[in-house]
């Protein structure tokens, strides 16, 4: 018809019945936004609001996944990138490192890509939709990207910018044939969003409080609305509508696309709006073209679309190769609290950050380029650690005993792990897992800081900045040590080796120079002697030396034969490290160098010896270790347990610790307040006691009977139970005042301790806390250590206060002087001829001979915070008594007496006239709850001693009571607000009643001021008094007389009520 029309709907979507505008198929749309604190829906047509994600810090930008039901969203408070299924579950991390405003963020719902934009780092970045192969795509000429959106089906990428040349950009995806499409009356273009239905893109200006339109190459720009916008954010569009957030107006708004009129708030009084997208599958639609094909258009890493095509591309730090592959060479370092890389092969030498977790102070680094791990130090949580280059199976390979691991170097050869130490001043060596680690040197070094190894000339060398500064070598088996540069050095940092040339570079930092030298010393030059205000780490590729500087802030290079030519990589700082390297046959290559344990290098003509982990001898045949150490001392230093061998010829601490029977250590820990046992490798760590206990300061395993003694300064107790912590019982409660030291003599059945109360003195009792005496009460100040010399026949004991280390006989007599003065002995023990003690002032631990106290020495200094000690031979015999055979035939406790034994109840429960056995429980006892545990007084025996009931999770218990039919404890926790019972054995908790205060058979409210009743299961509740009550507290019932008692906190005065008992 002439001068008529005709409409018509894109594929997707359906002629309204007006037959101008066009309705999307499917379902109803749902707008999703970032609200800071967490990602809410709205339904645009009536306004229902629903909660997707919660507790978040501070959602920024977001965007989903629609076929993958993935929402994406980024935390400019966290610096994190997060994704969750659009149902709220599964929340994790994608991208957690190297962000630092990530503002803006889309989805290429058909290459499965993740695009983001940082207005901190001034990038726009590509990774896989789990983070992995992450690429800095766009850095140029940006200054602070905001708003980004995708258009896949064009492969095009648009994005907002407002830094001080405002501008809207595009390009391909796979970032080239970037071009602007406005850059004029724009100022804070946050909001960006493309209408694909009509080839237009959308966006926001802040400042100009304005919304615009122009077609996808910036033509034909138009303003849809320019009034009415206080501070809009985001905006998106559906259909023939616009959404957009306003910042002042808390709001989500709507209007027409092409006109800006029917304009309408969706929601109001919202947190603070940010991000907002249209959920709904036309808004990523299904019908475009995969470019990538099935198989990542063969390439070996990222597929990107780029117009009408794709392009093979490489994640930041990788070279490409050839049109599919990539190729990884590069610069490794540290800034601290994260690990960098820079590729060799790219132009742009663009740092790109490894996503690894909980990094506190980094400072050495190495890579294993055969098994593609990252190692680095950490001087903060005194740790060595390792990761894939990739971030993945991040793990620690040593955690115990290092104080200041400064060095790192990989034997790639033999896969072995060497460090320095500067806080114990030892070298170390152990395969690249932690596993077999053993000290290769710890005489006459001072603060070792670099080590670097060669492993094709069976070389190590390392840098001493002690008093006497210097670089040493020695065989990687520690043979062969000399001093190879002592003269002119300060604070000898970094070193490298040079394989091409065979030279051996290093930076000082006090000099400010890198000199480098041959192998042995010689022919030492200086390459660079100006401008290095802080050089710290170093390495070589190819023809250039690399260092970074602490003070500048920067990683340098130059030539490495002139030291010309210098170069400053853009702004980063602190350690490094680089890959590479080639393999040769090794005299450890072939099984292990006939080695049992470690096989560790060597120059010529020796290539190789054997070694054996820390603690454990070789054998005469040279190659084969012995099976474990035999004798070793056991000692507590506050926040760990560690273990020194007295099989070898030096002293070294290594970590975890002791029982003689099953290989178990048990210790008490006086901050948490528990007893925990775990084996000597740190495994299968329990709590054995978690309840009961203020002050351990005493413990003692009886090996042969399988119990476990301990004192309580707190509780003014001695207590014994199974090693499991099981069958507890209070042996001696009376007459002690500040109990600290335990011994036993389990062969004798008896027990000795130490009490350093107003009067102190050392006790002795039957194992069994019956025959107690008094053996020493006088010339007693702290009486600390105690131990029972079994072949000697006497008691030994180390006192803080008169600095003395004191003998007697077993039974007090002939009292003698050992050692004096010592300055604050805390722990001792004894092993063979030897006594050893931990001394809180030295911070050591010493040794003497335990019958004259002559030959002191100190065993191991700089021990912060030493506390108890012990020692365990397993070649001597751990003697005998009767408790150790079918538990003495007692039904629950066999304690021994002297020359006998007895059986015991656990605390509270009497024994039976048989003797031998005990019931489970008294038959008659107190309850009563200090609001976050409850306790039984038993009324059976006439100790009268508290004992916990081991009921978990327990906030604010005010009432209880006890249903003796059932054996059930009913109990309210007025935190939770609930009513809770609890079985005998305590197996099963279970929720009764929510939203209430006090109970027995029937229940008080005070907040709602209620009496209520139910069923001992919680149903059928019922108020039975609701009216006239003022804080109602107490209640009793009194079921022959069908009464019920209870006590209201009136205001003016308290005043009883009975009220009849009903039935129900």
């Amino acid at each position: 018809m002439e001068g008529g029309f005709h409409c018509w709907c894109v594929q997707g979507y359906e002629l309204r019945p007006d037959k101008r505008s066009c309705k999307a198929l499917g379902p109803e749309p749902v707008l999703l936004f970032a609200n800071r604190i967490d990602i809410r829906q709205v339904l645009p047509h009536r306004s229902e609001y629903t909660l997707l994600l919660n507790n978040l810090e501070n959602a920024i930008a977001l965007d989903f996944h629609h076929s993958e039901e993935l929402v994406f969203w980024s935390d400019v408070t966290l610096d994190r990138i997060m994704r969750a299924s659009l149902n709220g579950s599964n929340v994790e991390e994608v991208v957690s490192t190297g962000l630092e405003s990530p503002g803006g963020l889309a989805i290429d719902w058909i290459h499965n890509k993740l695009y983001w934009t940082d207005s901190g780092t001034s990038r726009i970045e590509v990774a896989n939709l789990d983070g992995t192969q992450r690429k800095v795509l766009l850095w140029q000429r940006m200054e602070k990207p905001r708003a980004i959106a995708l258009h896949p089906m064009e492969g095009k990428i648009y994005w907002t910018d407002w830094g001080n040349m405002p501008c809207i950009e595009y390009a391909n995806m796979d970032g080239t044939n970037r071009k602007i499409i406005a850059d004029t009356h724009l100022f804070w273009p946050n909001g960006l969003t493309i209408d694909y239905a009509s080839h237009r893109i959308y966006w926001v200006d802040a400042k100009h409080h304005v919304i615009e339109r122009a077609d996808l190459d910036g033509k034909n720009r138009k303003a849809v609305i320019s009034q009415g916008l206080p501070h809009p954010f985001a905006i998106t569009v559906f259909e023939d509508s616009l959404y957009w957030t306003d910042w002042h107006t808390k709001s989500i708004n709507s209007a027409n696309k092409f006109t800006g009129k029917n304009q309408e708030v969706i929601r109001n009084k919202l947190h603070f709006p940010m991000d907002i997208h249209t959920l709904h599958p036309q808004r990523q639609p299904a019908g475009g073209r995969n470019r990538c094909g099935s198989n990542n258009g063969g390439c070996s890493h990222l597929c990107l679309p780029s117009n009408k095509t794709y392009t093979c591309a490489c994640p930041t730090g990788f070279r490409k190769v050839d049109h599919y592959n990539c190729l990884d060479k590069f610069l490794l370092f540290t800034r601290r609290t994260d690990i960098r890389r820079i590729s060799f092969d790219n132009e742009d030498k663009l740092d790109d950050v490894i996503p690894l977790a909980d990094i506190r102070n980094a400072v050495a680094l190495d890579w294993d380029s055969s098994e593609r791990y990252i190692y680095w130090t950490d001087v903060t949580t005194d740790s060595i650690n390792r990761a894939k280059w990739d971030g993945s199976k991040q793990e620690v390979v040593v955690d115990t005993s290092l104080e200041s691991p400064a060095g790192l170097a990989i034997d790639w050869l033999t896969h072995k792990l060497y460090w320095t130490d500067a806080g114990t001043d030892r070298i170390e060596v152990s395969n690249t897992d932690g596993s077999m680690r053993t000290v290769l040197i710890w005489e006459n070094l001072d603060r070792p800081r670099d080590i670097v190894v060669d492993p094709i000339g069976g070389f190590m060398y390392w840098t001493d900045w002690g008093a006497n500064p210097k670089i040493e070598r020695a065989g990687m088996d520690a043979s062969n040590r000399t001093v190879i540069i002592s003269t002119n050095l300060t604070w000898p940092n970094g070193l490298a080796i040079d394989y091409s040339t065979e030279r051996l570079y290093w930076a000082d930092a006090s000099i400010k120079t890198i000199e480098y030298g041959n192998f042995d010393g010689s022919g030492r030059q200086v390459l660079i002697g100006s401008q290095l205000p802080h050089p710290f780490g170093l390495t070589l590729h190819e023809d250039r030396i690399y260092w970074t500087d602490w003070q500048s802030k920067s990683i340098q290079s130059a030539d490495k034969l002139t030291g010309l030519d210098r170069r400053t990589l853009p702004s980063l700082t602190c350690l490094h490290s680089f890959c590479f390297l080639s393999k040769v046959q090794t005299p450890c290559s072939v099984n292990n160098g006939g080695c049992s344990h470690l096989c560790l290098l060597a120059p010529a003509p020796k290539a190789s010896s054997c070694a054996c982990p820390t603690g454990i001898n070789l054998q005469a045949d040279g190659k084969t270790c012995t099976h474990a150490m035999n004798s070793f001392l056991v000692f507590a230093r506050r926040t760990d347990i560690r273990m020194i061998s007295l099989d070898i010829p030096y002293f070294n601490t290594i970590a975890i610790g002791v029982d003689a029977v099953e290989g178990k250590v048990y210790w008490s820990d006086s901050t948490l307040k528990k007893i925990s046992r775990a084996n000597i490798n740190g495994s299968e760590y329990e709590d054995i006691i978690s309840a009961g206990l203020m002050t351990t300061d005493g413990l003692a395993v009886d090996s042969v009977g399988r119990k476990i003694y301990w004192t309580d300064t707190g509780t003014n107790r001695i207590e014994v139970a199974n090693l499991n912590g099981s069958m507890r019982k209070v042996l001696v409660w009376q007459n002690l005042d500040s109990p600290r030291a335990i011994a036993l003599f389990h062969e004798m059945g008896y027990m000795y301790w130490t009490d350093w109360g107003e009067h102190a003195k050392l006790e002795r009792s039957s194992m069994d806390g019956s025959d107690r005496v008094v053996l020493i009460n006088n010339n007693l100040g702290w009486p600390n250590g105690l131990a029972v010399d079994r072949a000697g026949s006497q008691l030994l004991w180390a006192d803080a206060h008169t600095e003395r280390i004191e003998a007697s006989d077993l039974n007090g007599s002939n009292r003698r002087t050992l050692v004096s003065p010592v300055q604050h002995p805390y722990g001792l023990t004894l092993l063979g001829p030897h006594m050893y003690w931990t001394d809180w002032q030295s911070r050591s631990i010493h040794r003497a001979d335990k019958d004259t106290g002559a030959n002191t020495i100190t065993v191991r200094s700089n021990l912060p915070g030493l506390m108890d000690i012990q020692a365990v031979d397993r070649a001597s015999s751990l003697g005998f008594n009767k408790c150790g055979r079918r538990n003495g035939g007692c039904s629950h406790l066999c304690l021994p007496r002297h020359n006998v034994t007895s059986c015991a109840c656990p605390t509270g429960i009497l024994l039976k006239s048989d003797g031998r056995s005990c019931d489970n429980l008294p038959e008659t006892f107190l309850l009563f709850s200090n609001r976050v545990s409850v306790r039984r007084i038993s009324l059976d025996t006439n100790d009268h001693t508290d004992v916990y009931v081991p009921v978990p999770e327990l906030h604010n218990v005010i009432s209880l009571d006890y249903d003796s039919v059932e054996r059930k404890l009913y109990y309210t926790d007025v935190s939770l607000d609930v009513i809770r019972y609890a079985s005998n054995k305590i197996l099963i908790l279970k929720i009764l009643i929510k939203n209430t205060k006090t109970l027995i058979l029937k229940l008080i409210d005070t907040g709602r001021n209620t009496i209520e009743v139910a069923h001992l299961d919680g149903t059928s509740r019922k108020v039975l008094v609701n009216n006239s009550l003022d804080e109602p507290r107490a209640i009793a019932v009194f079921p022959i007389l069908l009464l019920f008692v209870f006590l209201c906190e009136e205001k003016i005065k308290p005043e009883k009520y009975i009220k009849p008992l009903v039935h129900f």
